[in-house]
């Protein structure tokens, strides 16, 4: 069969985080870099599909490209390690503790941070011709293109900072909600064993975050240092503040809350006892499988 059953699932789940946990410091960086560049290019794509076509549902539909094909080629996003890391240390894994577990969600973010600003500058390059022109000149194709990329920031910061403490929290729980659905594609993903099925269940829940606006801090490293890179009236300052702090954090928690915590509290806390040969041949089987283990 290619499903597997949530108790497995679970178990399944906090292998993964331990093994997070205790990746050397250069595999961890080189992936998490890795996903950040993936998934904001496939952001980037998202955004121009959308104002090609007119229809901001087309680049929702795309935008999963990246997500699955990170996930498929092994790379580290901070959302998911926000997830599996603490199943790991709530399963009390040797070797998982929280320093350890603060240390690879602090890698991670410097991965993907740098991997999303290398796209941001190699986007903002080839729209304004090697900076030669500006989003604002009439000559330029991608002014338009541009001119999409530099008003996502602003709406985003400026736009959450007229509204004071409410934008705060507007923010930090489309961050919430956000980690839900992506956590929720990371975790289903294997719920199936075939690529197909794994590509089918990743797609829909990102699907849904991403046409529904919400706050993906990842994503963000990429949206927001592009709009700058591009003449944006906002700063880093703004961006920083009204945007990529409250996503963390909502995306932390969402993650934990609606997927880590409540797969942890029905499907590994209360799963059946097994044998010594059972866990034995559970061990092999999951040997077998590391190398498709959730890594996003």
């Amino acid at each position: 069969m290619t499903y597997v059953k949530p108790p497995e699932l679970a178990v399944s789940l906090i292998d993964a985080g331990a093994s997070k946990v205790m990746m050397s410091t250069r595999d961890t960086l080189i992936r998490a870099y890795m996903a950040g560049a993936m998934l904001t290019l496939a952001a980037a794509f998202a955004v121009k599909m959308a104002v090609d076509t007119g229809a901001p549902i087309v680049g929702a539909l795309l935008f999963p490209i990246g997500f699955v094909l990170l996930y498929l080629l092994g790379y580290d996003l901070l959302t998911g390690v926000f997830v599996l890391a603490p199943l790991a240390w709530l399963a009390k894994r040797p070797g998982v503790t929280v320093g350890s577990v603060l240390r690879n969600w602090g890698l991670v973010f410097v991965g993907n941070f740098a991997g999303a600003l290398t796209v941001a500058l190699l986007v903002s390059i080839f729209v304004t011709y090697g900076f030669d022109t500006t989003i604002t000149d009439s000559g330029n194709q991608f002014a338009e293109y541009g001119q999409k990329l530099a008003a996502i920031g602003h709406d985003r910061t400026l736009g959450y900072a007229e509204h004071g403490a409410g934008g705060w929290l507007s923010v930090f729980v489309r961050g919430m909600l956000c980690n839900w659905m992506v956590s929720t594609g990371v975790v289903g993903a294997l719920v199936a064993k075939d690529v197909v099925g794994k590509i089918l269940v990743m797609w829909l829940p990102v699907l849904l975050f991403f046409a529904m606006g919400f706050e993906h801090s990842v994503v963000n490293m990429f949206l927001f240092p592009v709009g700058i890179m591009l003449g944006a009236d906002f700063g880093w300052s703004d961006y920083l503040l009204w945007n990529e702090v409250p996503t963390v954090l909502g995306n932390l928690v969402g993650g934990l809350l609606f997927t880590g915590a409540a797969i942890y509290l029905t499907h590994y806390r209360t799963r059946p006892k097994r044998t010594g040969r059972q866990s034995e041949q559970e061990g092999e089987a999951l040997d077998r499988d590391e190398d498709l283990a959730p890594v996003v």
